[in-house]
């Protein structure tokens, strides 16, 4: 059995359809559920540490009553702020325009976070195995939501252009968080601009903004989207010996390619948390002496 095999049947089983969804003619599948409780939980554990950090510096000015209005724009903000963004760049009508599905379903999914009577901080115990679980939820999101949005554009300059598919890719990832920093809707109180920490000294270092397109290229050079990576892929083999110069290369499938990008995001994920939590300052990466005894 291939080692990828796991993560592929993974992916085929939360794909599914789910009920209740199902009754009433939506193909809402398990990975949407889980990726929508899992973000308005994170923004609630944000919210939370902002407003106990804001009460310890013993502010003057007052936190905001709880509004709920406020807490979904947020969410929906971070979902569909990049969507809206590329869209009209690449000649698409943004999905939360077509459909009012996913938008209904992140705002269940608000309500349900928000009236939890306790939800646990950040932790290396929670965070370890929710790093599996974002590395299905972005793999998805790189793989089949953002690169069909380009390579199957009715511009062939677009559906050819790596570029493209790599700004768009940061784009769409990103600009949801960013502009939900930059107008400060975590913040406990009014909302004012200010500089984004993907602005800030080494921003352009955090895993989240650069997994992005190096995901989504990875994917693209495995299942050859475009002719660049196909011409790449070819070329690094011929570089590397694996095919001679006169050979093709095949391209790996759709769900294979996911697959590697999903564990090359969970490792990336795991080991960022392990930093988060000073984890690997705990490893003693030097071998200690052994003591000689008579």
């Amino acid at each position: 059995m291939s080692v990828l095999s796991p993560f592929i049947e993974t992916f085929r089983y939360i794909l599914q359809p789910i009920a209740p969804f199902t009754w009433f003619g939506t193909s809402i599948s398990t990975l949407d559920v889980v990726a929508t409780l899992r973000l308005c939980i994170v923004l609630r554990q944000i919210r939370d540490m902002q407003i106990a950090q804001h009460k310890s510096l013993k502010k003057d000015v007052p936190v905001e009553p709880y509004s709920f209005v406020k807490n979904l724009a947020t969410t929906l903000l971070v979902v569909y702020g990049g969507e809206a963004i590329t869209g009209p760049f690449l000649g698409l009508t943004p999905s939360f325009m077509l459909s009012g599905v996913v938008p209904v379903l992140y705002a269940a999914g608000q309500a349900i976070a928000d009236n939890l009577p306790y939800v646990p901080g950040p932790s290396a115990q929670l965070e370890f195995p929710l790093s599996v679980v974002d590395g299905f939820t972005r793999a998805y999101l790189l793989c089949n939501l953002i690169p069909p949005s380009v390579t199957t554009s009715n511009s062939p300059l677009i559906a050819s252009s790596p570029w493209t598919l790599l700004i768009t890719s940061l784009i769409t990832a990103n600009a949801g968080f960013f502009l939900t920093n930059l107008f400060s809707f975590l913040n406990p109180t009014s909302m004012t601009v200010q500089t984004p920490p993907e602005l800030q000294a080494y921003g352009w270092t955090t895993t989240d903004l650069w997994c992005a397109p190096v995901t989504t290229a990875l994917y693209a050079f495995l299942t050859h989207a475009q002719p660049f990576w196909a011409e790449l892929h070819l070329v690094l083999s011929q570089v590397l010996g694996s095919t001679s110069l006169k050979g093709t290369v095949e391209p790996l499938d759709p769900e294979s390619a996911r697959a590697v990008c999903a564990l090359f995001l969970m490792t990336l994920f795991t080991t960022r948390t392990a930093h988060n939590f000073g984890l690997l300052k705990n490893i003693n990466w030097k071998k200690e002496p052994k003591l000689k005894t008579q």
